[in-house]
């Protein structure tokens, strides 16, 4: 497996495990009357900040990945790996890591900053299959 398609992996395990971060406390706090329903209405109760912090790194994580899933699909199938997208997938892969904490205690500007790393080794990833 070639290390843009292991960080993939290690990104979309990581989105679990995101998931799971959100969706427990997510629960705890709305019940389950509102979580398993068909959730036609507002709840009846709002997440705290940090746990709907959690909700919108998730939702940001689905997004980012997108473009990054597309990249590594672009590189591996095109055979233009090389030690810089790599470097690149490596990248976007911690800076997915930290973007979580980062945002959970609402670290400014380092939250963006943090993002902004990912976004732009996967678009160095996707300029690098053009040249």
């Amino acid at each position: 497996m070639t290390p843009e398609l292991t960080a993939l992996t290690l990104a979309a395990l990581l989105q679990a495990v995101q998931f799971l971060l959100y969706a427990i406390p997510a629960n705890l706090e709305l019940g389950p009357g509102y979580t398993m329903s068909a959730r036609d209405r507002e709840p009846s109760r709002q997440l705290s900040p940090k746990t709907a912090r959690l909700g919108r790194a998730l939702s940001n994580h689905f997004e980012g990945l997108i473009l990054f899933t597309i990249a590594v699909i672009v590189v591996t199938f095109t055979k233009i790996t090389s030690p810089l997208t790599a470097a690149c997938a490596v990248t976007y892969l911690a800076a997915r890591v930290l973007y979580i904490p980062a945002y959970y205690f609402g670290l400014r500007p380092w939250r963006s900053l943090i993002w902004a790393v990912g976004f732009l080794a996967t678009l160095l990833m996707l300029l690098a299959a053009l040249v």
